[in-house]
Protein backbone atom coordinates (compact mmCIF):
# COMPACT_ATOMS: atom_id res chain seq x y z
CA UNK A 1 0.00 0.00 0.00
CA UNK A 2 2.90 2.14 1.00
CA UNK A 3 4.73 1.48 -2.25
CA UNK A 4 1.63 2.40 -4.36
CA UNK A 5 0.74 5.59 -2.71
CA UNK A 6 4.08 6.92 -2.80
CA UNK A 7 4.83 5.95 -5.91
CA UNK A 8 4.49 8.69 -8.67
CA UNK A 9 4.46 6.39 -11.92
CA UNK A 10 1.42 4.49 -10.49
CA UNK A 11 -0.30 7.76 -9.30
CA UNK A 12 0.15 9.92 -12.19
CA UNK A 13 -1.53 6.54 -14.14
CA UNK A 14 -4.29 5.85 -12.11
CA UNK A 15 -5.32 9.40 -11.87
CA UNK A 16 -5.32 10.05 -15.62
CA UNK A 17 -7.21 6.34 -15.74
CA UNK A 18 -9.96 8.32 -12.94
CA UNK A 19 -9.79 11.49 -14.49
CA UNK A 20 -11.00 9.56 -18.17
CA UNK A 21 -7.68 11.61 -19.91
CA UNK A 22 -5.66 8.43 -20.25
CA UNK A 23 -5.40 8.97 -24.31
CA UNK A 24 -3.49 7.42 -26.57
CA UNK A 25 -4.90 4.37 -29.24
CA UNK A 26 -6.09 1.41 -27.51
CA UNK A 27 -2.70 -1.07 -28.03
CA UNK A 28 -0.87 2.26 -25.74
CA UNK A 29 -3.75 1.57 -23.08
CA UNK A 30 -3.54 -1.94 -22.97
CA UNK A 31 0.05 -2.02 -23.04
CA UNK A 32 0.27 0.67 -19.91
CA UNK A 33 -2.68 -1.14 -17.94
CA UNK A 34 -0.37 -4.50 -18.51
CA UNK A 35 2.66 -2.52 -17.26
CA UNK A 36 0.86 -1.78 -13.91
CA UNK A 37 -0.55 -5.04 -13.73
CA UNK A 38 2.85 -6.79 -13.68
CA UNK A 39 4.34 -4.05 -11.46
CA UNK A 40 1.70 -5.43 -9.05
CA UNK A 41 1.90 -8.81 -9.72
CA UNK A 42 5.56 -7.83 -8.58
CA UNK A 43 5.05 -6.51 -5.47
CA UNK A 44 3.58 -10.38 -3.87
CA UNK A 45 6.40 -12.58 -6.35
CA UNK A 46 8.18 -13.56 -3.02
CA UNK A 47 6.54 -14.71 0.55
CA UNK A 48 3.19 -15.37 1.61
CA UNK A 49 0.10 -14.99 -1.10
CA UNK A 50 -1.55 -11.74 -1.16
CA UNK A 51 -4.05 -10.08 -3.12
CA UNK A 52 -3.30 -6.51 -4.03
CA UNK A 53 -6.95 -4.00 -5.50
CA UNK A 54 -6.69 -1.00 -6.73
CA UNK A 55 -10.08 0.51 -7.63
CA UNK A 56 -10.58 3.43 -9.38
CA UNK A 57 -13.81 6.09 -8.14
CA UNK A 58 -14.59 5.67 -12.27
CA UNK A 59 -15.09 2.08 -11.84
CA UNK A 60 -11.78 1.39 -13.42
CA UNK A 61 -9.50 -1.37 -11.34
CA UNK A 62 -6.30 -3.60 -11.48
CA UNK A 63 -5.35 -6.59 -9.34
CA UNK A 64 -2.89 -9.38 -9.13
CA UNK A 65 -5.79 -11.75 -9.82
CA UNK A 66 -8.60 -13.31 -12.09
CA UNK A 67 -11.88 -11.81 -12.06
CA UNK A 68 -13.16 -15.15 -11.81
CA UNK A 69 -11.93 -15.84 -9.03
CA UNK A 70 -13.44 -12.61 -7.26
CA UNK A 71 -15.02 -9.48 -8.46
CA UNK A 72 -13.28 -6.32 -7.30
CA UNK A 73 -16.08 -4.26 -7.64
CA UNK A 74 -17.99 -6.12 -5.03
CA UNK A 75 -15.61 -4.40 -2.53
CA UNK A 76 -17.59 -1.41 -3.01
CA UNK A 77 -20.35 -3.00 -1.47
CA UNK A 78 -18.65 -4.39 1.93
CA UNK A 79 -20.15 -2.66 4.75
CA UNK A 80 -16.71 -1.12 5.55
CA UNK A 81 -16.19 0.20 2.50
CA UNK A 82 -17.85 3.65 3.25
CA UNK A 83 -15.65 4.30 6.48
CA UNK A 84 -12.73 4.71 3.72
CA UNK A 85 -13.74 7.71 3.02
CA UNK A 86 -13.09 9.43 6.81
CA UNK A 87 -9.64 8.14 6.54
CA UNK A 88 -6.62 10.95 6.85
CA UNK A 89 -3.35 11.47 4.91
CA UNK A 90 -1.74 7.56 5.37
CA UNK A 91 -4.20 6.01 7.63
CA UNK A 92 -5.64 2.42 7.03
CA UNK A 93 -8.85 0.39 8.01
CA UNK A 94 -8.33 -2.78 9.00
CA UNK A 95 -11.22 -5.25 8.54
CA UNK A 96 -10.72 -8.30 11.30
CA UNK A 97 -11.02 -11.77 9.76
CA UNK A 98 -13.83 -12.10 7.40
CA UNK A 99 -14.77 -15.21 5.02
CA UNK A 100 -12.73 -15.98 2.68
CA UNK A 101 -14.28 -14.83 -0.52
CA UNK A 102 -11.64 -15.64 -2.99
CA UNK A 103 -12.36 -18.69 -5.07
CA UNK A 104 -8.83 -20.15 -5.06
CA UNK A 105 -8.41 -20.27 -1.38
CA UNK A 106 -12.15 -20.56 -0.32
CA UNK A 107 -12.05 -23.87 0.74
CA UNK A 108 -8.20 -24.03 2.21
CA UNK A 109 -8.51 -21.05 4.09
CA UNK A 110 -11.45 -20.12 5.96
CA UNK A 111 -11.11 -16.38 7.00
CA UNK A 112 -8.81 -13.39 5.76
CA UNK A 113 -7.81 -9.95 6.60
CA UNK A 114 -8.00 -6.77 4.58
CA UNK A 115 -6.19 -3.43 4.95
CA UNK A 116 -7.93 -0.33 2.93
CA UNK A 117 -6.76 3.12 2.42
CA UNK A 118 -7.85 6.00 -0.10
CA UNK A 119 -5.96 7.18 -3.00
CA UNK A 120 -6.14 11.12 -2.79
CA UNK A 121 -5.39 13.95 -5.46
CA UNK A 122 -3.37 17.17 -4.23
CA UNK A 123 -6.59 18.47 -3.13
CA UNK A 124 -7.23 15.49 -1.21
CA UNK A 125 -10.07 14.32 -3.37
CA UNK A 126 -10.41 10.82 -3.25
CA UNK A 127 -10.13 9.14 -6.60
CA UNK A 128 -8.97 5.36 -5.75
CA UNK A 129 -8.66 3.06 -2.99
CA UNK A 130 -5.83 0.73 -2.51
CA UNK A 131 -7.21 -3.19 -0.77
CA UNK A 132 -4.51 -5.19 0.56
CA UNK A 133 -6.00 -9.01 1.77
CA UNK A 134 -4.00 -11.50 3.11
CA UNK A 135 -5.66 -15.14 4.43
CA UNK A 136 -5.67 -15.39 8.40
CA UNK A 137 -3.79 -18.76 8.62
CA UNK A 138 -0.79 -16.58 7.41
CA UNK A 139 -1.30 -15.31 11.08
CA UNK A 140 -1.62 -17.89 13.09
CA UNK A 141 1.24 -20.59 11.76
CA UNK A 142 3.72 -17.52 13.75
CA UNK A 143 1.35 -18.89 16.60
CA UNK A 144 1.99 -22.73 15.52
CA UNK A 145 5.73 -22.32 16.04
CA UNK A 146 5.98 -21.85 19.97
CA UNK A 147 5.45 -23.80 22.45
CA UNK A 148 2.74 -26.48 22.66
CA UNK A 149 1.62 -25.01 26.40
CA UNK A 150 1.51 -21.44 25.14
CA UNK A 151 -1.99 -20.12 23.70
CA UNK A 152 -1.32 -16.84 21.30
CA UNK A 153 -3.88 -14.49 19.98
CA UNK A 154 -5.09 -11.62 17.81
CA UNK A 155 -7.88 -9.64 19.31
CA UNK A 156 -9.52 -6.01 18.07
CA UNK A 157 -10.23 -3.31 20.57
CA UNK A 158 -13.23 -4.64 21.54
CA UNK A 159 -11.52 -7.82 22.25
CA UNK A 160 -12.90 -10.44 19.29
CA UNK A 161 -10.57 -12.75 18.18
CA UNK A 162 -8.78 -11.38 14.88
CA UNK A 163 -6.04 -14.43 14.60
CA UNK A 164 -5.71 -17.85 16.93
CA UNK A 165 -3.96 -21.29 16.17
CA UNK A 166 -7.72 -23.15 16.42
CA UNK A 167 -9.84 -21.58 13.80
CA UNK A 168 -13.36 -22.32 15.34
CA UNK A 169 -11.78 -19.42 18.06
CA UNK A 170 -11.73 -17.04 15.13
CA UNK A 171 -14.31 -14.17 15.79
CA UNK A 172 -15.15 -15.59 19.17
CA UNK A 173 -15.10 -13.06 22.08
CA UNK A 174 -12.01 -12.95 24.39
CA UNK A 175 -13.75 -12.46 28.12
CA UNK A 176 -9.72 -12.15 29.63
CA UNK A 177 -8.89 -8.88 27.94
CA UNK A 178 -8.01 -5.86 29.20
CA UNK A 179 -10.52 -3.17 29.09
CA UNK A 180 -8.22 -0.31 29.39
CA UNK A 181 -6.54 -1.87 26.41
CA UNK A 182 -2.89 -1.07 28.09
CA UNK A 183 -0.01 -3.21 27.69
CA UNK A 184 -0.04 -5.47 30.64
CA UNK A 185 1.50 -8.91 32.46
CA UNK A 186 -1.10 -9.84 34.94
CA UNK A 187 -1.88 -13.43 36.51
CA UNK A 188 -6.01 -14.68 35.23
CA UNK A 189 -8.04 -17.93 36.47
CA UNK A 190 -9.17 -20.50 33.76
CA UNK A 191 -11.39 -23.36 35.60
CA UNK A 192 -8.77 -24.88 38.11
CA UNK A 193 -5.45 -23.78 36.23
CA UNK A 194 -3.82 -20.35 36.94
CA UNK A 195 -2.29 -18.82 33.74
CA UNK A 196 0.34 -15.67 33.38
CA UNK A 197 -1.71 -13.50 30.31
CA UNK A 198 0.71 -11.01 28.40
CA UNK A 199 -0.63 -7.71 26.48
CA UNK A 200 0.78 -5.79 23.72
CA UNK A 201 -0.74 -3.24 21.97
CA UNK A 202 -0.53 -2.97 18.52
CA UNK A 203 -0.99 0.91 17.40
CA UNK A 204 -1.51 1.12 13.49
CA UNK A 205 -4.69 -1.02 13.74
CA UNK A 206 -5.84 -0.85 17.17
CA UNK A 207 -5.71 -4.39 17.79
CA UNK A 208 -3.70 -6.36 21.11
CA UNK A 209 -1.24 -9.75 20.44
CA UNK A 210 -2.03 -11.72 23.83
CA UNK A 211 -0.36 -14.63 25.04
CA UNK A 212 -1.58 -16.81 27.85
CA UNK A 213 0.85 -19.67 29.81
CA UNK A 214 0.20 -21.70 32.65
CA UNK A 215 2.06 -20.29 35.07
CA UNK A 216 3.74 -23.38 36.45
CA UNK A 217 5.56 -24.11 33.34
CA UNK A 218 6.45 -20.04 33.16
CA UNK A 219 8.15 -20.32 36.74
CA UNK A 220 9.74 -23.98 35.62
CA UNK A 221 11.94 -21.32 33.36
CA UNK A 222 12.34 -18.90 35.83
CA UNK A 223 13.50 -21.35 38.48
CA UNK A 224 16.27 -22.60 36.35
CA UNK A 225 17.26 -19.66 35.72
CA UNK A 226 17.19 -18.56 38.68
CA UNK A 227 19.26 -21.98 40.33
CA UNK A 228 21.62 -21.37 37.47
CA UNK A 229 22.37 -17.56 38.33
CA UNK A 230 22.68 -18.48 41.52
CA UNK A 231 25.22 -21.65 41.14
CA UNK A 232 27.21 -18.99 38.99
CA UNK A 233 27.49 -16.62 41.70
CA UNK A 234 28.20 -19.11 44.79
CA UNK A 235 31.30 -20.45 42.19
CA UNK A 236 32.28 -16.70 41.46
CA UNK A 237 31.69 -15.58 45.06
CA UNK A 238 34.28 -18.84 46.38
CA UNK A 239 36.79 -17.34 43.99
CA UNK A 240 36.54 -14.22 44.39
CA UNK A 241 36.89 -14.81 48.40
CA UNK A 242 40.06 -17.01 47.56
CA UNK A 243 41.69 -14.39 45.28
CA UNK A 244 40.53 -11.76 47.70
CA UNK A 245 42.78 -13.65 50.58
CA UNK A 246 45.49 -13.83 48.43
CA UNK A 247 45.31 -10.35 47.95
CA UNK A 248 44.74 -8.87 51.46
CA UNK A 249 47.93 -11.22 52.33
CA UNK A 250 50.08 -9.72 49.75
CA UNK A 251 49.45 -6.57 50.95
CA UNK A 252 49.19 -6.34 54.31
CA UNK A 253 52.70 -8.93 54.85
CA UNK A 254 54.36 -5.61 54.07
CA UNK A 255 52.49 -3.51 56.40
CA UNK A 256 53.61 -5.69 59.25
CA UNK A 257 56.89 -5.33 58.36
CA UNK A 258 56.93 -1.76 58.35
CA UNK A 259 55.27 -2.07 61.92
CA UNK A 260 57.81 -3.99 63.26
CA UNK A 261 60.21 -1.80 62.38
CA UNK A 262 58.44 1.14 63.21
CA UNK A 263 58.05 -0.38 67.01
CA UNK A 264 61.91 -0.98 66.54
CA UNK A 265 63.06 2.30 65.96
CA UNK A 266 60.12 3.66 68.80
CA UNK A 267 62.15 2.12 71.21
CA UNK A 268 65.65 3.25 69.75
CA UNK A 269 66.57 0.97 67.23
CA UNK A 270 68.22 3.30 64.21
CA UNK A 271 70.47 0.18 62.55
CA UNK A 272 66.72 -1.52 61.53
CA UNK A 273 65.61 -1.57 58.08
CA UNK A 274 62.48 -3.01 56.49
CA UNK A 275 63.79 -3.81 53.22
CA UNK A 276 60.37 -3.50 51.78
CA UNK A 277 60.61 -2.69 48.33
CA UNK A 278 58.61 -2.71 44.57
CA UNK A 279 57.11 -0.53 42.34
CA UNK A 280 53.71 0.24 44.33
CA UNK A 281 52.96 2.54 47.07
CA UNK A 282 53.96 0.16 49.95
CA UNK A 283 57.18 -0.48 48.20
CA UNK A 284 57.99 3.30 47.86
CA UNK A 285 56.45 3.60 51.34
CA UNK A 286 59.36 1.29 52.75
CA UNK A 287 62.08 2.61 50.48
CA UNK A 288 61.58 5.72 51.85
CA UNK A 289 61.33 4.79 55.30
CA UNK A 290 64.43 3.09 55.14
CA UNK A 291 66.21 6.63 53.40
CA UNK A 292 64.05 8.58 56.02
CA UNK A 293 65.96 6.04 58.84
CA UNK A 294 69.66 6.84 57.12
CA UNK A 295 68.94 10.33 57.03
CA UNK A 296 67.94 10.69 60.54
CA UNK A 297 71.65 8.84 61.72
CA UNK A 298 73.20 11.57 59.20
CA UNK A 299 71.71 14.11 60.74
CA UNK A 300 72.25 12.84 64.54
CA UNK A 301 76.41 12.92 63.47
CA UNK A 302 75.80 16.39 61.68
CA UNK A 303 74.05 17.52 65.17
CA UNK A 304 76.46 16.20 67.42
CA UNK A 305 79.10 17.86 65.46
CA UNK A 306 77.65 20.83 65.20
CA UNK A 307 77.02 20.64 68.88
CA UNK A 308 80.74 20.15 69.35
CA UNK A 309 81.73 22.97 66.99
CA UNK A 310 78.70 25.66 68.73
CA UNK A 311 80.60 24.74 72.02
CA UNK A 312 84.35 25.99 70.72
CA UNK A 313 82.76 29.20 69.08
CA UNK A 314 81.21 29.58 72.38
CA UNK A 315 84.28 29.61 73.68
CA UNK A 316 85.90 31.74 71.53
CA UNK A 317 83.45 34.02 71.54
CA UNK A 318 83.43 34.71 74.59
CA UNK A 319 87.31 34.89 74.78
CA UNK A 320 87.02 37.69 71.80
CA UNK A 321 84.34 39.75 74.20
CA UNK A 322 87.76 41.13 75.88
CA UNK A 323 88.37 43.26 72.39
CA UNK A 324 85.24 45.16 71.86
CA UNK A 325 85.29 46.13 75.84
CA UNK A 326 89.16 47.03 75.58
CA UNK A 327 88.04 49.45 72.77
CA UNK A 328 85.32 51.19 74.49
CA UNK A 329 87.46 51.94 77.37
CA UNK A 330 90.73 52.89 75.11
CA UNK A 331 87.46 55.62 73.43
CA UNK A 332 86.31 56.72 77.00
CA UNK A 333 90.09 57.68 78.09
CA UNK A 334 90.55 59.00 74.63
CA UNK A 335 87.34 61.70 75.45
CA UNK A 336 88.53 62.39 78.83
CA UNK A 337 91.97 63.71 77.77
CA UNK A 338 90.03 65.79 75.10
CA UNK A 339 87.79 66.99 77.88
CA UNK A 340 90.83 67.59 79.92
CA UNK A 341 92.65 69.93 77.17
CA UNK A 342 88.90 71.81 76.81
CA UNK A 343 87.91 70.50 73.26
CA UNK A 344 84.34 69.61 74.45
CA UNK A 345 83.24 69.29 70.76
CA UNK A 346 85.54 66.60 69.71
CA UNK A 347 84.62 64.36 73.26
CA UNK A 348 81.20 64.20 72.53
CA UNK A 349 82.03 63.35 69.05
CA UNK A 350 84.10 60.80 70.66
CA UNK A 351 81.36 59.86 73.27
CA UNK A 352 78.10 59.78 70.58
CA UNK A 353 81.19 57.01 68.58
CA UNK A 354 81.65 55.09 71.55
CA UNK A 355 77.76 55.07 72.02
CA UNK A 356 76.80 53.82 68.71
CA UNK A 357 79.70 51.27 68.57
CA UNK A 358 78.18 49.71 71.56
CA UNK A 359 74.51 49.86 70.28
CA UNK A 360 75.82 48.20 67.58
CA UNK A 361 78.41 45.15 68.55
CA UNK A 362 77.37 44.92 72.59
CA UNK A 363 73.34 44.38 72.43
CA UNK A 364 72.48 41.16 71.76
CA UNK A 365 68.35 41.68 72.05
CA UNK A 366 66.69 42.24 68.79
CA UNK A 367 64.78 44.99 69.93
CA UNK A 368 65.04 48.15 71.62
CA UNK A 369 62.74 50.68 73.60
CA UNK A 370 61.23 53.82 70.85
CA UNK A 371 63.83 56.29 72.92
CA UNK A 372 67.15 54.22 72.71
CA UNK A 373 66.59 53.78 69.23
CA UNK A 374 65.91 58.16 69.04
CA UNK A 375 69.03 57.86 71.12
CA UNK A 376 70.89 55.98 68.76
CA UNK A 377 69.71 58.51 65.59
CA UNK A 378 70.90 61.43 67.48
CA UNK A 379 74.39 60.12 68.02
CA UNK A 380 74.11 58.98 63.81
CA UNK A 381 73.40 62.58 62.69
CA UNK A 382 75.68 63.95 64.97
CA UNK A 383 78.66 62.12 63.60
CA UNK A 384 77.05 62.38 60.40
CA UNK A 385 77.87 66.21 60.75
CA UNK A 386 81.29 66.10 61.41
CA UNK A 387 81.93 64.81 57.79
CA UNK A 388 79.66 67.04 56.34
CA UNK A 389 80.68 70.88 55.24
CA UNK A 390 77.16 72.33 56.55
CA UNK A 391 75.57 70.52 59.54
CA UNK A 392 71.90 68.88 59.67
CA UNK A 393 69.58 69.57 62.11
CA UNK A 394 67.45 66.56 63.84
CA UNK A 395 63.90 68.14 65.03
CA UNK A 396 62.16 65.40 67.18
CA UNK A 397 58.28 65.34 67.88
CA UNK A 398 57.80 62.43 70.12
CA UNK A 399 54.11 61.78 71.94
CA UNK A 400 56.15 60.64 75.41
CA UNK A 401 53.63 57.78 75.62
CA UNK A 402 55.66 56.56 72.75
CA UNK A 403 58.94 56.57 74.06
CA UNK A 404 58.28 52.91 75.90
CA UNK A 405 57.32 51.18 72.65
CA UNK A 406 59.73 48.44 71.48
CA UNK A 407 61.19 48.49 67.85
CA UNK A 408 63.58 46.40 66.18
CA UNK A 409 67.19 48.02 66.30
CA UNK A 410 68.64 50.38 63.75
CA UNK A 411 64.69 50.96 62.08
CA UNK A 412 65.23 54.47 61.95
CA UNK A 413 69.21 55.19 61.00
CA UNK A 414 68.76 53.82 57.59
CA UNK A 415 65.67 56.31 56.82
CA UNK A 416 67.75 58.76 58.55
CA UNK A 417 70.68 58.24 56.28
CA UNK A 418 68.56 57.83 52.97
CA UNK A 419 67.40 61.26 54.38
CA UNK A 420 70.89 63.15 54.92
CA UNK A 421 72.09 61.59 51.42
CA UNK A 422 69.72 61.49 49.08
CA UNK A 423 67.61 63.78 50.67
CA UNK A 424 69.49 66.70 51.58
CA UNK A 425 72.42 65.57 49.56
CA UNK A 426 74.35 66.23 52.17
CA UNK A 427 73.89 70.23 52.74
CA UNK A 428 71.95 71.91 55.89
CA UNK A 429 68.44 70.72 56.29
CA UNK A 430 65.95 69.73 58.71
CA UNK A 431 65.42 65.92 59.33
CA UNK A 432 61.76 65.59 61.76
CA UNK A 433 61.00 62.52 63.23
CA UNK A 434 57.23 62.28 64.73
CA UNK A 435 56.17 59.76 67.11
CA UNK A 436 52.13 59.45 67.62
CA UNK A 437 49.70 56.87 69.27
CA UNK A 438 46.90 56.38 67.73
CA UNK A 439 44.14 53.86 69.07
CA UNK A 440 46.89 50.88 69.80
CA UNK A 441 48.53 52.13 66.52
CA UNK A 442 52.06 53.51 66.05
CA UNK A 443 52.94 55.79 63.38
CA UNK A 444 56.76 56.26 62.65
CA UNK A 445 56.84 59.15 60.30
CA UNK A 446 60.85 60.98 58.86
CA UNK A 447 60.40 63.89 56.67
CA UNK A 448 63.22 65.90 55.35
CA UNK A 449 63.04 69.22 53.68
CA UNK A 450 65.42 68.15 50.93
CA UNK A 451 65.10 68.42 46.78
CA UNK A 452 62.65 65.13 47.01
CA UNK A 453 62.26 62.82 43.73
CA UNK A 454 60.55 63.26 40.56
CA UNK A 455 57.56 61.13 40.05
CA UNK A 456 58.76 58.24 38.06
CA UNK A 457 61.28 57.93 40.76
CA UNK A 458 58.61 57.47 42.99
CA UNK A 459 56.65 55.42 41.72
CA UNK A 460 59.70 53.13 41.01
CA UNK A 461 60.60 53.14 44.63
CA UNK A 462 57.30 52.21 45.55
CA UNK A 463 56.71 49.54 42.91
CA UNK A 464 59.86 47.79 44.26
CA UNK A 465 59.14 48.04 47.85
CA UNK A 466 55.63 46.62 46.94
CA UNK A 467 57.68 43.45 45.27
CA UNK A 468 60.54 43.38 47.67
CA UNK A 469 62.71 43.74 44.80
CA UNK A 470 64.20 47.45 45.83
CA UNK A 471 67.80 46.80 46.61
CA UNK A 472 69.48 47.31 50.41
CA UNK A 473 71.05 51.07 50.51
CA UNK A 474 74.24 49.24 51.43
CA UNK A 475 74.19 47.80 47.50
CA UNK A 476 73.18 50.75 46.22
CA UNK A 477 76.10 53.37 47.40
CA UNK A 478 78.75 50.51 48.17
CA UNK A 479 78.56 50.15 51.86
CA UNK A 480 77.70 52.77 54.25
CA UNK A 481 78.16 52.69 58.59
CA UNK A 482 74.64 50.66 58.47
CA UNK A 483 74.48 47.94 55.38
CA UNK A 484 70.64 48.21 56.15
CA UNK A 485 68.63 49.47 53.47
CA UNK A 486 64.84 50.47 53.48
CA UNK A 487 63.71 47.21 51.75
CA UNK A 488 65.41 45.41 54.79
CA UNK A 489 63.37 48.03 57.22
CA UNK A 490 60.03 47.19 55.52
CA UNK A 491 60.87 43.62 55.28
CA UNK A 492 61.88 43.28 59.63
CA UNK A 493 58.78 45.00 60.40
CA UNK A 494 56.87 43.03 58.17
CA UNK A 495 58.50 39.53 59.86
CA UNK A 496 57.49 41.06 63.09
CA UNK A 497 54.00 42.65 62.71
CA UNK A 498 52.14 40.87 59.46
CA UNK A 499 50.34 42.33 57.37
CA UNK A 500 49.37 44.87 60.30
CA UNK A 501 52.66 46.47 59.02
CA UNK A 502 52.62 49.29 56.50
CA UNK A 503 55.10 51.88 54.83
CA UNK A 504 53.99 54.69 52.83
CA UNK A 505 55.92 56.89 50.86
CA UNK A 506 55.54 60.44 49.53
CA UNK A 507 57.43 62.76 47.88
CA UNK A 508 57.35 66.08 45.77
CA UNK A 509 60.50 67.83 43.83
CA UNK A 510 61.83 70.66 45.80
CA UNK A 511 59.39 69.74 48.32
CA UNK A 512 61.53 66.91 50.67
CA UNK A 513 60.25 63.23 51.42
CA UNK A 514 57.74 61.70 54.03
CA UNK A 515 58.59 58.07 55.17
CA UNK A 516 55.85 56.93 57.00
CA UNK A 517 55.20 53.51 59.20
CA UNK A 518 52.23 51.95 60.55
CA UNK A 519 52.36 48.92 63.28
CA UNK A 520 50.71 47.67 66.14
CA UNK A 521 51.82 48.98 69.55
CA UNK A 522 54.23 47.28 71.79
CA UNK A 523 55.50 48.88 74.98
CA UNK A 524 58.23 47.84 76.69
CA UNK A 525 57.44 49.12 80.30
CA UNK A 526 57.40 45.59 81.78
CA UNK A 527 60.82 44.81 80.29
CA UNK A 528 62.65 48.05 81.54
CA UNK A 529 61.04 47.51 85.25
CA UNK A 530 62.09 43.99 85.20
CA UNK A 531 65.74 44.78 83.97
CA UNK A 532 65.82 47.77 86.62
CA UNK A 533 64.43 44.90 89.23
CA UNK A 534 67.07 42.77 87.73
Amino acid sequence: MNYIQVNSGLNTYFKLVASGNEGGDPYSRFTEANRVLEQLDSLTVLGERSYVTVLLTNGSYYMNYSVSDYNPLDWMDRPWFEKLNSLRGLESYWTGPEPTTFNYDKFDHPYQISVARPLRRGDSEIYGYVIVTVMEDQFNQIFRKLSAGQEVLLTDAAGTIVSHRNPERVGASFTYASPEGDARSSLIRKGKETYLLTERNIPMAGWRLIMMQPYKEAIVNISSIFNKVFLFQMVSFAVFLLILICLVRAFTQPLVRLSKVTTAVQRGNLEVRTGVRGNDEIGRLGLLFDQMLDRVKEMIAEISASQARKRNAELKMLQAQINPHFLFNVLNSIRMKIMKHGDLESAKMVGSLSVLLRMTVSREEDEITLHEEIDLVSHYVSLMNLRQREAALLDLQIDPEAFLVRVPRFILQPVVENALIHGLRQRAGLITIRAVLRAGEVILSVYDNGGGMPPERLADIRTKLAEGTLPAEGQERGGHFSGIGLHNVAERMAMIHGEAFRMHISSEPGSGTVIEMHFPQREGARDVQRDAGG
